[in-house]
């Protein structure tokens, strides 16, 4: 099942460009659907291989890879099409796409250590990279009002030499939740 995040992933990317070029809404709104639906199949594939007991570092890494992109690079890609691409807007961006790589390698270097006899790892530490999605539904709503581009509530600021969406601070936000050490996230 991962094979079939990434596809949905980098499509959702793609749409994301498309709407930056061409500034057809649909565009957007499949990128935000794309989004949603790989978090459906990653819910689900977790499902699956727990109840089927089939576990293997690579699956691991390429759980966390399909991770990266469907809730890390495609959510940032989406802000950036729907009017985020300020310079400072870039640096939050990248910021968000680094804490989310950040957090899934310390989970899959860590998760031995936390989890207990069982092999179940009780909590997260630091929010899970698919919590990206609420900032996706947070973008697909204002696509629906078409607050985008332009229109982007809070504004634009000019700092120095680039702008900032104050919006893209809740990017900022959700990476920093990502890497916490000391928010500890209970774990289903």
């Amino acid at each position: 099942m991962r094979r079939r995040l990434i596809p949905k992933s980098v499509c959702s990317i793609f749409a994301s460009f498309d709407y930056a070029v061409s500034g057809e809404p649909a565009y957007a709104a499949i990128a935000a659907t794309l989004i949603v639906l790989a978090a459906v199949a990653d819910f689900f594939d977790g499902r699956i291989a727990r109840r089927s007991r089939r576990s293997s570092t690579l699956g691991g890494d390429l759980d966390s890879l399909a991770d990266l992109i469907s809730f890390g690079v495609a959510p940032a890609c989406l802000a950036f099409g729907l009017g985020m691409s300020g310079g400072w807007d870039w640096a939050v961006l990248v910021y968000f796409v680094c804490c989310g790589l950040s957090r899934l390698a310390r989970y899959n270097v860590t998760a031995e250590a936390l989890s207990d006899e069982s092999g179940k790892v009780r909590y997260f530490e630091g929010t899970p990279i698919p919590t990206s999605l609420v900032l996706v539904l947070i973008l697909a709503s204002l696509l629906g009002t078409d607050h985008v581009g332009t229109r982007l509530p809070l504004g634009v600021l000019q700092l120095g030499p680039a702008q900032l969406h104050p919006l893209v601070l809740l990017y900022f936000i959700s990476g920093s939740a990502m890497v916490s050490a000391r928010l500890r996230v209970p774990k289903p």
